[in-house]
């Protein structure tokens, strides 16, 4: 498929709209604090999410690379003290009370902020923002805090101590009702209109077993305990950049090597005990002392390509087993979030549940450049070509029926605006990609 520049201009122009639209600032409540952010959704998601803002911030250099900046300066006020990161910000939360009374998967650690963390994208978004901006005060200004995220993240969630990072409930990882979670869950997908009501049922299980706990022992009782592949993918592309970062920061040598040491065993761990020779796939693990592999083919399995010195032999395996399979993921509007031979492959979001099957941009984006830096050009450039067609047809929206590319969930949704990324990227070379 060939995308037209007629549908380039159309989904830049909508991007950009979007990320301006969507823009808020402000003093908040919350101890007088200013912000200034891009929320996901006016209207669907009226906060700060963890993993959105990063993305949100790279979409935003293709406006205006000063709002990329203050987007994660914002976000970073939420650091804490020993170095946890919640998922939410709730900047406004006076004016969207009724939001939060209706949302099943929240859970508050304070008035303003959640006791659930995301994926730590934020380093590759500030890796990002310094590749197209030289700022190096911008650099030692957000390097300490997220620093500090990734050592509570080694502190808190590795309890086995296997170099593999734990999430302890399914919305930390940003993929709330994946179907690679339904067994730890108790969910079935044989009568999809009780999915979201055995999801929330679950939900609710987790939040009273953690009722009183503290963040610090949560994943040591071993109710939810998840070494997902993607979260930890993330992690350890985020480890990647930040040694480089420290580096040109001046930070001293030690923080660099550290960050450096814990990438290359991250990596080896996801190979180790998440690879599947045979299956050709890395498979995520559930449970602290069973570490029992979930073997569902998501769009998970492909994220370590993210990594650039993953085995080519392992990256080859994922690309021609699975991604290219037509059967599976390579649909007229790929990469759908669960592979179509699935029983629980939900494209027309019949569930009312999310990450079941439709086509998210954020995992075309982040596979894009993984696909690029082990030289497989040409998947990488149909996948950008569909990618950018898909949200040209469908809107802006939060997900995609990978089938029609019909918009569904979420209107004039952030992180889909990583599309005029996506457009401006035949002029990077795999190596100025923050691979």
């Amino acid at each position: 498929m060939t995308v037209t520049q007629a549908e380039i201009d159309e989904v830049v122009a909508e991007s950009k709209r979007v990320l301006l639209g969507n823009h808020h600032s402000g003093i908040s409540a919350w101890d007088g604090k200013r912000y200034e952010c891009t929320y996901p959704s006016p209207t669907s998601y009226p906060f700060q999410w963890f993993w959105d803002s990063a993305f949100i911030a790279i979409a935003l250099l293709h406006v205006d690379p000063e709002l990329a900046k203050r987007e994660i300066s914002c976000l970073l006020q939420g650091v804490q003290p020993d170095g946890f990161m919640p998922h939410m910000l709730l900047w406004e939360k006076s004016s969207y009370l009724h939001w939060l009374e209706d949302e099943y998967s929240i859970r508050l650690a304070h008035p303003f902020y959640t006791g659930t963390t995301q994926p730590p994208v934020v380093a590759r978004a500030i890796e990002r923002i310094y590749d197209a901006t030289k700022d190096v005060a911008f650099l030692r200004e957000t390097l300490e805090p997220t620093l500090r995220i990734f050592r509570w993240l080694k502190a808190v969630r590795d309890p086995d101590d296997d170099g593999l990072v734990c999430v302890i409930q399914p919305d930390e990882t940003g993929l709330d009702a994946s179907p690679k979670y339904d067994l730890a869950m108790g969910i079935s997908h044989e009568r999809p209109e009780e999915v979201l009501p055995q999801l929330t049922r679950s939900m609710h299980r987790l939040f009273k077993a953690y009722e009183g706990v503290g963040l610090q022992r949560e994943p040591l009782l071993d109710v939810f305990n998840f070494e997902d592949v993607m979260f930890n993918a993330i992690y350890a592309d985020g480890l990647r950049a930040l040694a480089r970062l420290c580096r040109i920061a001046g930070f001293p040598e030690g923080e660099a090597y550290e960050c450096e040491q814990r990438y290359v065993r991250v990596r080896d761990a996801l190979v180790a005990k998440c690879w599947d020779e045979e299956a050709a796939a890395f498979w995520d693990l559930s449970g602290l002392r069973s570490e029992t592999p979930q073997k569902v083919l998501t769009f998970s399995i492909f994220f370590p390509i993210i990594l650039p010195d993953l085995d080519r032999k392992i990256v080859r395996a994922l690309v021609e087993r699975h991604l290219l399979n037509e059967k599976e993921f390579w649909l007229p509007y790929p990469i759908p979030t669960v592979a179509a031979t699935e029983p629980s492959f939900d494209p027309a979001w019949k569930t009312n549940t999310t990450w079941r099957g439709p086509t998210w941009v954020n995992v075309n984006w982040y596979l894009y450049w993984g696909l690029r830096q082990h030289g497989f050009e040409d998947v990488a450039e149909e996948l950008r070509s569909r990618t950018i067609s898909m949200i040209a047809s469908g809107g802006v929206r939060e997900f995609f029926d990978p089938r029609t590319a019909a918009g569904e969930g979420a209107k004039d949704f952030a992180w889909t605006c990583l599309a005029a990324d996506l457009a401006a990227a035949p002029q990077r070379s795999p190596a100025s990609t923050s691979v």
